[in-house]
């Protein structure tokens, strides 16, 4: 998917600058440009800031277009919609499985390569998360708690509470999670 395009027409379509949209988002106009031009990715973090601003989930904004003429229930991994691309390989991935904008729960892949994390500013979203790291360890911050989280540890929180995943290791981390409703 071509993150920039779409943003881009997303704004357009809400009859909005870049400049009202950076102003709405908390960014600089340059920072939208470079994200409508594909020369940098954003933060997660950052994406949910400007969809917020228009205002549209994460899940909605990679949706496919076209709608499945069958329920699909099975997903190779080729098939997990990415909807955090790594651009530099030191940023985080997550793996959606399916539509999460169709259903009531999304569920999600992700790596975080040492040094990754969800971005300055905490999270915060309604809804559910929960997750089982299944590789490395995740430093997570919920409210004014912080935990390392190691192979076969989880969490389970309310998303409004704001949140923060960073791995502070030398090798990565990946996480199967959980949330509901679908937030990204």
């Amino acid at each position: 998917m071509d993150i920039g395009k779409r943003l881009q027409a997303l704004r357009k379509a809400r009859g909005l600058s870049q400049r009202e949209l950076a102003y709405r988002a908390g960014l600089t106009n340059g920072t939208i440009s470079l994200i409508e031009q594909n020369k940098t990715s954003p933060s997660v973090a950052s994406l949910k800031s400007l969809l917020d601003a228009i205002p549209m989930s994460i899940a909605e904004f990679f949706a496919n277009i076209e709608q499945e003429q069958q329920a699909t229930y099975f997903y190779a991994a080729d098939e997990f919609i990415e909807i955090a691309p790594q651009s530099d390989g030191a940023t985080v991935s997550l793996r959606q499985l399916g539509q999460a904008s169709q259903h009531a729960l999304q569920l999600l892949d992700e790596s975080y390569p040492p040094n990754a994390d969800t971005g300055p500013e905490p999270l915060s979203h309604i809804g559910e998360e929960a997750g089982i790291v299944i590789q490395g360890e995740i430093e997570i911050t919920v409210a004014d708690q912080v935990k390392v989280l190691r192979v076969g540890e989880g969490y389970l929180f309310d998303s409004q509470l704001p949140h923060r995943f960073r791995n502070i290791s030398d090798s990565t981390c990946r996480i199967i999670s959980a949330c509901t409703p679908p937030t990204f």
